[in-house]
């Protein structure tokens, strides 16, 4: 997408552009003031500038008083109408929210919000990515009411893993009479972390790795559940419940509930690691671990995840997910 929005671009335009963008300072909250807020007529002002003229010569030529009139009061109307434009994005605050961290080939979606302190309401402000085709991403349009604040939502399409700096963004209107366009650039500050695309299909967890003292391994099931489990006991934490066995008994007509053996998960550990995935390429072997991660964490499994260089130990929970999904962006 990006690459299609470039060719359509001369090079030297992109890296005008490129250069001009460098030179702003990067922050996560922007006031507009007249130093950074720009305007120019659009492509309906042009031709409205130009009919202006061909009425005046024509007033001029056969000395026609409504039509100096007519010519004078759309002058007036335009003159007004670039006042009323600049100052309708004059005076707003930006702040932009840091985006949460996406999986490969997932969008970045930015929360901002954009506040005014004036007595009177803000019409029709757009906010976007530049060097994004608008087709794919459109501006995300808004009013801002009065002494109030607004917050539009726009989508950045996720590069590859890593730690990532925003695009530079655009707001802009065209109120009131769409003659003049305002806009501004901003360049936040804030990051964004894109973790490693999961693997569409990937193969059953690997086989846990017994405890130093304890003798035998576990085995993970096709389904990518642990062997070794009982009946349900009163008391039970919801999270040990095998769901998938209890849906299979509730198929059958049975009204039983299994509860993964605390004995048998303390004799063994579940270990993801980056030497056993089976591929060569690394981004295939990251692409496999981010889905086993989800998987064991989607089934309430402790499990650690061992890369080159780094080993974090098994747990579980949320917490623990995002320090392993970071840990594979960053390898």
């Amino acid at each position: 997408m990006l690459s299609a929005q470039r060719g359509r671009n001369p090079p030297w335009r992109v890296r005008l552009r490129r250069w001009l963008h460098n030179r702003l300072p990067r922050t996560d909250t922007l006031t507009l003031t007249q130093r950074n807020v720009y305007i120019v007529p659009t492509r309906a002002g042009a031709m409205l500038a130009l009919t202006l003229l061909l009425l005046l010569v024509a007033s001029i030529n056969y000395q026609l008083n409504l039509g100096y009139l007519l010519t004078f009061l759309l002058a007036g109307s335009a003159v007004v109408g670039m006042h009323v434009c600049h100052g309708n994005l004059r005076g707003v605050t930006l702040h932009l929210n840091p985006p949460s961290p996406v999986h490969g080939g997932q969008a970045v979606a930015l929360d901002i919000r954009l506040a005014s302190e004036r007595k009177h309401m803000r019409y029709g402000l757009g906010v976007g990515v530049i060097g994004v085709d608008a087709a794919h991403t459109p501006l995300a349009w808004t009013d801002v009411p009065a002494q109030g604040s607004a917050t539009v939502q726009v989508a950045w399409p996720a590069p590859h893993r890593g730690l990532h700096g925003l695009p530079a963004l655009k707001v802009q209107t065209l109120f009131p009479l769409g003659t003049f366009r305002v806009w501004t650039v901003w360049r936040p500050a804030a990051t964004v972390l894109v973790y490693p695309t999961p693997e569409a299909h990937p193969p059953a967890l690997p086989a846990g790795e017994a405890q130093p003292g304890h003798s035998g391994s576990a085995r993970v099931q096709s389904t990518g559940e642990f062997d070794g489990v009982r009946a349900y006991r009163r008391g039970d934490p919801l999270k040990s419940v095998v769901w998938k066995k209890a849906a299979k008994g509730f198929a059958a007509g049975r009204n039983d509930l299994v509860s993964r053996d605390a004995l048998s998960s303390q004799r063994q550990q579940l270990w993801l690691d980056h030497a056993q995935c089976g591929h060569s390429a690394l981004e295939a072997r990251l692409s496999r671990l981010t889905a086993w991660v989800l998987m064991a964490d989607r089934l309430g499994l402790d499990y650690g995840l061992r890369l080159p260089g780094c080993e974090i130990p098994p747990d579980q929970g949320p917490g623990h997910r995002a320090h392993c999904l970071e840990r594979l962006a960053l390898c």
